[in-house]
């Protein structure tokens, strides 16, 4: 049954967009796991536009279930979290002019650079997560480069206009769940996913975690962040049972 790990940058980016000390990313996730979140997410952009290093340092002393550091496939990044020692590392691709991720990691195409990021994180104890479209050809390259987990991309599923849009997307990532279990790979999935969207995609075969942040945020406005968070926590509890 799916479980829900609360993605905590857009606390920072509302902090960062007056450069003052609040609100406080790092109380957020107190929060989050007090309100049923089995794990907190923070994705470290190299341009370091929400999270901050010192938010990360702090969560890796505070969260008491799992920190999952999202990153991009650099050198950087990877001393960063050998140094921190998050629980789970994911591999996201990043482009400086997004305004947030746009597309899976191109597992496939990178299989000559990959090893030497993935490697050390592994050899450290850090399990590792591809953060994938839901392609066969990424789910055996992520397999390939000994992943432990995929976190499949629900954004085309999220983004989609029509009710049959939604249909196929969903089946698409129906079918790369069942892959990845296949495979002897973990699945988790997020992208886009909200309080109107996200019970379909808790409710698919072998899904273990989804991560989800802004509409938990957008919704915090208006009823605060601990009942957002456990109104998300229990939709998706909700939804794994049916």
């Amino acid at each position: 049954m799916a479980k829900l790990c609360v993605n905590v940058d857009h606390v920072a980016t509302i902090r960062q967009a007056r450069q003052t000390d609040e609100p406080d990313p790092v109380a957020a996730a107190l929060v989050a796991e007090r309100a049923g979140a089995v794990g907190i997410t923070v994705h470290l952009r190299e341009d370091r536009r929400h999270i901050q290093d010192r938010d990360l340092r702090l969560l890796r002393q505070v969260v008491r279930g799992k920190l999952n550091l999202e990153m991009a496939a650099v050198a950087e990044m990877r001393a960063i979290a050998l140094e921190v020692r998050p629980e789970q590392a994911t591999l996201v691709p990043e482009r400086r002019q997004e305004v947030t991720t746009e597309g899976g990691l191109d597992a496939a195409g990178q299989a000559g650079r990959l090893p030497g990021i993935i490697g050390p994180l592994r050899q450290a104890g850090i399990a590792l997560s591809l953060f994938i479209d839901p392609r066969p050809g990424q789910l055996a390259a992520a397999r390939e480069l000994g992943a432990d987990y995929v976190e499949l991309n629900t954004a085309a599923y999220s983004e989609a206009k029509t009710p049959a849009g939604r249909k196929k997307e969903l089946e698409a990532l129906r079918e790369a769940a069942l892959g990845a279990r296949a495979l002897g790979l973990g699945v988790h999935a997020g992208h886009g996913l909200t309080y109107l969207n996200a019970g379909p995609v808790a409710a698919l075969p072998h899904l273990e975690e989804l991560n989800i942040g802004h509409s938990i945020v957008a919704h915090a406005v208006f009823v605060g962040f601990e009942r957002a968070v456990r109104e998300m926590a229990d939709l998706i509890e909700r939804a794994g049972r049916s």
